[in-house]
């Protein structure tokens, strides 16, 4: 599908046609091509789902899987920032879907606890070893880094005293 199938059709060039059904028949086509493509940064849109879902109060995310993904995600279930996992396979493509934790407040309905924030990008990475790893909120916080013995959080390189790439930091 190129660009130009995504234009106006004719039939729908009449101002007779409702504009529900023309949203609808627009939807139909991005829907198949536009929907979860993920750039080269996975760390950076897995972070934005989350953020993104946080924002507009949705207590589900759906991600799309790969091996980064799924042990970022892992991660994040075993500190306490993400409630539940599931696998969830859909048209021969899996996908994550998160459950997000919240807290019960009295003024609010519920209010959300989780930070997000990409450190190592693309154009800049930002290597620490061991000592030199940071605390966040003095221990509150994670740090997930990549190592060389897979992705871990900030307390399990200091045991291990190996330092990585800092992917991003969660309070």
């Amino acid at each position: 599908m190129s660009y130009k199938d995504l234009s106006i059709d004719k039939k729908y060039t009449n101002k007779n046609i409702l504009c529900k059904e023309y949203v609808d028949y627009i939807k139909s086509k991005r829907q198949q091509y536009f929907s979860f493509t993920m750039g080269k940064d996975t760390i950076a849109n897995i972070i934005t789902y989350i953020r993104n879902a946080d924002m507009n109060k949705k207590g589900m995310v759906q991600l799309p899987f790969t091996n980064i993904t799924e042990k970022t995600v892992k991660i994040l279930l075993r500190e306490g920032f993400v409630e539940n996992i599931r696998k969830h396979r859909e048209n021969d493509k899996y996908f994550l879907v998160l459950t997000l934790r919240y807290r019960r407040n009295r003024k609010e309905s519920y209010k959300s606890f989780l930070n997000l924030k990409r450190i190592s990008t693309p154009g800049l990475r930002i290597y620490y070893n061991y000592q030199q790893i940071p605390r966040i909120l003095g221990g509150l916080g994670i740090v997930i880094l990549s190592t060389s013995r897979g992705i871990m959080t900030d307390r399990e390189a200091r045991l291990e005293k190996i330092g990585g790439e800092v992917l991003c930091y969660i309070w």
